[in-house]
């Protein structure tokens, strides 16, 4: 039996994802809405095929990161993923990016930089404010960036609001909760003139609905999974000649 027409020159997208798990889930519906915008799919033949692993990783809301452990486990993800007949892959987690380069490296295949699809998203923006897990924030892989392209990351001081933000998706579903929580933000980087959050934590994403703000809210799992439907469709037509 031979596949139809349709998938013989189908790239197989790979996606490691699961950090957290609840985040898994609404990124792939973010990536099948992107598929529907950008190219119109409908029928279920035209979606791409898609290869997820759920990753555990040692990630706590009440501690610090153990680097050396994290990257361990995301690069024994990415690896073992890579493995699974996949043309290309994405990292759906922004803490993981800390170690982009090393996890690129670990793989013989295409890696996306969803830091980059995110500051490449931000036209004619100077000041910049990241809502994003303490390991990421800390790390600062988004202020350097924003810097080399030439915007300022705004400190908001804010980091401990964030903190709750974030273990409010592990321990509460109370949309008034979200609500509050996100109002403390955004009032912190109206005060601030700031002209953009970038929300860099694939959690908090999924809340991004109850933040109440005129300010444009650039979500980086949008940004990625933008991004990955882009690269398929151009392997999709490379493919195809």
């Amino acid at each position: 039996m031979t596949d139809p027409p349709e998938l013989l020159n189908a790239p197989t997208i790979g996606i490691l994802a699961g950090m957290g798990p609840h985040s898994t889930a609404p990124f792939l519906e973010l990536l099948l809405a992107e598929c529907k915008r950008q190219y119109g799919a409908v029928e279920d033949i035209d979606f791409p095929p898609i290869v997820i692993r759920s990753q555990p990783t040692p990630f706590y809301t009440d501690r610090a990161t153990d680097h050396a452990a994290m990257a361990t486990a995301v690069r024994d993800g990415l690896q073992k993923l890579a493995r699974n007949g996949v043309d290309y892959l994405a990292i759906a987690c922004n803490t993981a990016h800390i170690y982009f380069d090393e996890l690129a490296a670990s793989v013989d295949l295409p890696l996306l930089d969803m830091v980059e699809l995110t500051v490449s998203r931000l036209q004619a923006i100077q000041r910049v404010a990241l809502v994003a897990a303490r390991p990421t924030a800390d790390a600062g892989i988004y202020q350097r960036r924003l810097l080399e392209n030439g915007m300022t990351a705004v400190d908001l001081d804010c980091q401990a609001d964030v903190d709750a933000l974030l273990l409010a998706t592990r321990t509460d579903t109370t949309p008034v909760q979200f609500a509050q929580l996100w109002s403390q933000l955004t009032r912190k980087a109206e005060s601030a003139s700031v002209e953009a959050l970038v929300v860099a934590c694939l959690d908090l994403s999924a809340t991004v609905r109850y933040a109440v703000t005129t300010l444009p809210i650039v979500d980086a799992s949008q940004c990625l999974a933008e991004g990955l439907v882009r690269e398929w469709l151009e392997r999709r037509k490379a493919a195809s000649k």
